[in-house]
């Protein structure tokens, strides 16, 4: 069985590989496939030797995953690309096209017009990079985009904020100026065409739909009440509650907690956006009915209409949802547990685990569920989860999901801002790998992982992508990564004897 599950295994790390990471690096697919194999060969040689019933020692473990990583992190991170991503419909990532260089034999052919500035414009956009702010030394004129390269000789926040202001003295609002890094740690400036000055954007109509947004709010509000009434009793049938709605109140305390919870993640970035000037819409919540999705919905969300000024804006916008969800789950989960029951965990649990729940499931959850249920809490022992405390429960994951550092997901946003957009890609990739292998010990992460290995690593850039974070922020965002891994991590056996045990140590 185990040598069906590493065939299993290889198979799946050996698409992630090809599928993502082959077009960051030029290290062979295969090198790649084999390092991040180690930890597995591991296991297969050991069950090989003593049996496959025998676990595999964690000294031995241990230290091939931690090899297999720092070597997976140095073999990506020595072979970039020059660019994240070579497609053609992304010319920001492009490499610069090599100089041609002329043919004298040839008589030189005129180019042909540039589609976004005139020859004149030419000439003013010429004059909007002062050679002490950044020494322009090439133009490259594309149907789409206008990409500026040269040397930086200031600081990036001060280049920015004068070639931006240059920029738009001569042209008003017809570009939005994007400040990225090139290769070589190399920025450059990239003039792309205001979409917000297009008439087809016009035609869009208000940045939000209040009515569509209460309309999905009512909706959802409903979904979770059923959810909720089947998590506080799920003896009642639909002809009982249609004889009698008014057991519909006994839903109310798990989706009033959950809806709180996911509209104050929402509200954290829509405030935040709101105070960086970007444009956002009204937080959507996803109604779904019980019978498809048991808590009663898929999340909420809202959609930003403008881009991120700079890296502060995205950390800022990125950590607010969390953070805001964080501060509202804490407190439901904590009052949930106080209500909930300690019971037996069963041999054999059918469907969710909430009647059981087993705290050494989540290092966070272990230790909310000490604090608030002391020593009635012992090790082999479940909880019966009361709705409140589903609905707090529900938020840690979701909570922690969203801080997966990946892409759009609000952790991608926060290490995009940290590290840049490069290394924010790698970290996404290496946090992918990390979920499949962790779905080993909790195999829920399973799903999780399938659905991290279809999102794209790399995260939209910034304006002003350059400018990095300071150091209250960084801090911050290791913390936010730090809930993350507690959130998501199981109790170590060793601290579970301690922090569970019959007999607590004083």
């Amino acid at each position: 069985m185990i040598w069906i599950s590493l065939s299993l295994f290889g198979l799946v790390l050996y698409f992630i590989v090809h599928y993502s990471v082959s077009r960051t690096t030029t290290t062979p697919t295969w090198v790649l496939w084999l390092v991040l194999m180690m930890p597995a060969l591991a296991v297969g040689g050991w069950a090989a030797v003593h049996g496959e019933k025998a676990k595999t020692p964690p000294q031995l473990l241990i230290p091939c995953t931690i090899i297999s990583l720092f070597l997976y992190l140095y073999l990506v991170r020595t072979n970039l690309r020059p660019a994240l991503s070579k497609s053609s419909s992304d010319p920001l990532n492009d490499p610069p096209d090599p100089p041609e260089q002329p043919d004298k034999n040839q008589p030189s052919e005129p180019k042909p017009s540039p589609e976004l500035l005139t020859k004149d414009e030419q000439s003013q956009l010429q004059h909007c990079f002062p050679w002490s702010i950044f020494y322009l030394q090439n133009v490259d004129y594309r149907p789409q985009v206008v990409i500026c390269r040269g040397q930086l000789r200031s600081q990036p926040e001060k280049a920015y904020q004068t070639i931006q202001e240059n920029i738009k003295t001569q042209f008003g609002d017809r570009f939005l100026v994007v400040f990225q890094d090139g290769a070589k740690n190399k920025p450059f400036f990239v003039l792309v065409p205001n979409p917000q000055t297009q008439e087809r954007e016009k035609r869009r109509g208000p940045v939000s739909r209040p009515g569509l947004a209460f309309g999905l709010f009512l909706s959802t509000l409903l979904t979770t009440t059923l959810a909720g009434l089947h998590f506080s009793d799920d003896s009642i049938t639909r002809q009982l509650l249609s004889n009698q709605p008014q057991l519909l109140i006994k839903g109310l305390p798990y989706a009033l907690a959950l809806m709180a919870i996911l509209g104050i993640h929402e509200l954290g970035h829509y405030f935040t956006a709101r105070r960086y000037q970007i444009k956002a819409t009204l937080p959507y919540f996803i109604p779904m009915p019980f019978s498809l999705f048991p808590i009663g919905t898929l999340g909420a969300f809202i959609q930003q209409r403008s881009p991120v000024p700079n890296r502060k804006a995205l950390f800022d916008v990125g950590i607010a949802g969390p953070l805001a969800g964080l501060a509202i789950t804490i407190p439901v989960l904590i009052w949930g547990l106080m209500h909930s029951a300690v019971v037996p965990i069963p041999d054999k649990l059918e469907g969710l685990p909430f009647d059981a729940m087993n705290p050494t499931s989540s290092v966070l959850l272990s230790l909310f569920s000490r604090l608030v249920l002391g020593n009635e809490l012992t090790l082999g022992q479940g909880i019966d989860l009361h709705p409140v405390a589903i609905a707090g429960w529900i938020g840690l994951i979701a909570t922690a999901l969203n801080l997966m550092p990946i892409g759009q997901l609000d952790g991608g946003h926060i290490v995009h801002a940290m590290f840049g957009q490069r290394n924010g890609a790698v970290i996404g990739q290496i946090a992918r790998l990390l979920v499949l292998l962790l779905s080993f010990i909790q195999p829920p992460l399973l799903l999780w992982a399938i659905i991290l290995l279809f999102m794209p690593t790399v995260d939209q850039p910034a304006l002003n992508d350059v400018s990095e974070l300071d150091n209250k922020r960084d801090f911050l965002g290791l913390i936010a990564l730090g809930i993350l891994v507690l959130i998501i991590l199981p109790l170590p056996h060793s601290m579970a004897h301690i922090l569970l045990a019959t007999n607590p140590i004083p």
